[in-house]
């Protein structure tokens, strides 16, 4: 089913398989992640999908925006204004009925939408297939897991090269469900053999578990037998669990757990060596059919994508009266630069106007609208955002550490560079606080400013949050989401007044970190002395910023701190 007659593996007939087992089976299976840009393979698939489903099946596409009462359904203004009662509409998911729902750009899907759709597919109330299509460039830019954890398939197009093949006609596919109807239940061996499967690829996921075996037994029913076979299990576990695998199974897998005592010692192990041998047979087919390209890239397009979304450099999201991408609407009043939604408005209205028309003289008016009906639209805007490196140049960081943190620092600009957030550079020694790089994007002037950083001197810490908050407020007026990285053993000895003493440069620091703390700006506090101390851990907390000592500054290490810290989209 998924050899080409070369005897090479072929993604698309495995596309084409997956399609075949969620006619046969869409109420157990859910749907599929099609990750694909438009084109001719995404539309011949989804062409090949609806030839194999009933021909009343309807497939309705869903917009990544739509709100709550388009897709669960609600208020039918046209008719509620006509028949001066209300009038329910019925919702895009409940028009799908026996159909297929296909998410457009579900990487953009946000969490709430994403949470009603998986709450829709666990209902079961609206029988649909779910096809998500993430049409996003980034590695990071996914559907919501909420929503691809409750799928059985996903397809990365970007391995496929459609072309021609025989799919099964709607008879063959009415005659498989009839036949997985009648199917017997799984036995013992077949499901632990899928078990064992799973562990192999690191899956521990009851549900894929669950899918594998409802494909398996889908592609059963589509050749005529009456119970799951080692190539049914092999072609389930090759769509299902390759998708989700964490690494790919050792060459010499486990040798099983010894039985227990006992009367049956015996038979016991017969059956656990069995199930055992089953799911080997199953993992070797999948890897001879799997070449080891393929499986390596799954592996790496997996690891790309699990990469938090906050890691990706972009600002938080920010509400806005006029631009971003539309969240609905809310009640509220009319105030310079808001809009008026005034289809929701109507929609506010119209369950009352009969109690309006009673009481109200006669003024001809269509439709009585009061305040409280106002409905204001809502957008969402993506920021951009300011990574601020604050970096310890003076003597106390040594030579050998401030070379560390300058590998620590490329690692992180090429990082944001990649992100495409801007990065600014502040390095402070002697009595000054100097910005080396202003925010930019040129990962060039970053590495060069790198380079000419001198060591030793003095530490003006208190001066140095001065001179980040300042920056990081001036990128917030701009619209920008700033975080600031200090990368320091927080020990000071030059006050604000240029004036020695660590007594005075110690007090001077906190009252810099509560005025840091003061303007609600992000930080993280990195603390490069070799030996961590209460002081440093102190100052962090003064100005609100997350801490973390890392003696050894290694670049991945600093890398990751920051990633974990960055500003979340929310």
């Amino acid at each position: 089913m998924s050899v080409a007659a070369s005897g090479r593996y072929d993604p698309w007939a495995d596309a084409l398989s997956a399609a075949t087992l969620l006619a046969i089976d869409p109420d157990g299976l859910k749907g599929v992640v099609l990750c694909a840009l438009p084109g001719p393979a995404r539309d011949a698939w989804l062409a090949a999908l609806k030839a194999m489903l009933p021909s009343d099946a309807p497939m309705r596409r869903v917009p990544a925006h739509i709100d709550d009462e388009r897709l669960l359904g609600g208020l039918d203004l046209a008719a509620t204004l006509a028949a001066a009662r209300p009038v329910a509409s019925r919702g895009l998911l409940s028009e799908s009925d026996g159909g297929v729902v296909v998410l457009a750009m579900a990487e953009r899907c946000t969490s709430a939408t994403g949470a009603r759709i998986a709450m829709a597919l666990d209902a079961g109330v609206d029988r649909f297939m779910l096809v998500a299509l993430e049409e996003g460039v980034e590695p990071d830019e996914r559907a919501p897991d909420v929503i691809t954890e409750r799928l059985a398939f996903a397809l990365n197009f970007s391995l496929v090269r459609p072309h021609s093949a025989e799919i099964p006609t709607r008879a063959q596919i009415a005659a498989a469900r009839e036949d997985l109807a009648r199917m017997k239940p799984a036995d013992e061996r077949t499901i632990e053999s899928i078990c064992w499967a799973a562990g192999a690829f690191g899956v521990v996921s009851a549900r894929a578990a669950l899918f594998t075996l409802r494909a398996a037994r889908a592609a059963a029913a589509l050749v005529g037998r009456a119970a799951v076979e080692d190539e049914d299990l092999a072609l389930a576990a090759r769509l299902v669990l390759a998708p989700r695998a964490h690494f790919a199974p050792p060459e010499q897998p486990p040798e099983p757990p010894p039985p227990e005592e006992g009367a049956d010692d015996e038979a016991g192990s017969s059956e656990q060596t069995e199930a055992s041998a089953a799911a080997d047979r199953v993992i070797d087919a999948v890897q001879s059919a799997l070449p080891a390209e393929f499986l390596a890239q799954f592996l790496e397009a997996r690891a790309e994508r699990r990469v938090e979304a906050r890691s990706r450099g972009a600002g938080a999201a920010a509400k806005s009266a006029r631009r971003g991408r539309p969240l609905g609407a809310r009640a509220g009043t009319l105030r310079s630069g808001e809009r008026l939604d005034l289809v929701a408005t109507l929609r506010a209205a119209a369950p009352w106007q009969p109690l309006r028309r009673r009481d109200a003289a006669p003024i001809g008016a269509l439709v009585l609208v009061r305040r409280g009906d106002f409905r204001i639209r809502r957008f969402v805007q993506r920021l951009e955002s300011t990574i601020i490196v604050v970096v310890d140049a003076s003597g106390s960081a040594a030579l050998q550490r401030l070379a560390e943190a300058k590998g620590a620092v490329e690692t992180l600009l090429a990082d944001a560079y990649v992100t495409r957030a801007r990065v600014a550079l502040i390095a402070f020694r002697d009595a000054n606080a100097e910005m080396l790089l202003p925010p930019t994007r040129s990962l060039s002037r970053a590495k060069r400013a790198l380079a000419e950083l001198p060591g030793g001197g003095t530490t003006p810490l208190a001066t140095a949050i001065d001179a980040a908050s300042l920056l990081a407020q001036s990128e917030r007026a701009k619209g920008r989401t700033p975080l600031i990285v200090f990368l320091t053993d927080g020990r000071g000895n030059v006050g604000r007044d240029g004036a020695t003493g660590r007594a005075q440069a110690e007090t001077d620091a906190l009252v810099s970190a509560r005025g840091l703390r003061a303007a609600n700006l992000s930080a993280v506090f990195i603390d490069t002395s070799p030996r961590t101390r209460p002081g440093a851990a102190a100052l962090a907390a003064e100005m609100g910023a997350a801490y973390a000592p890392l003696p050894f500054v290694e670049a991945g290490a600093v890398a990751s701190v920051v990633r974990a810290h960055a500003p979340a989209p929310r």
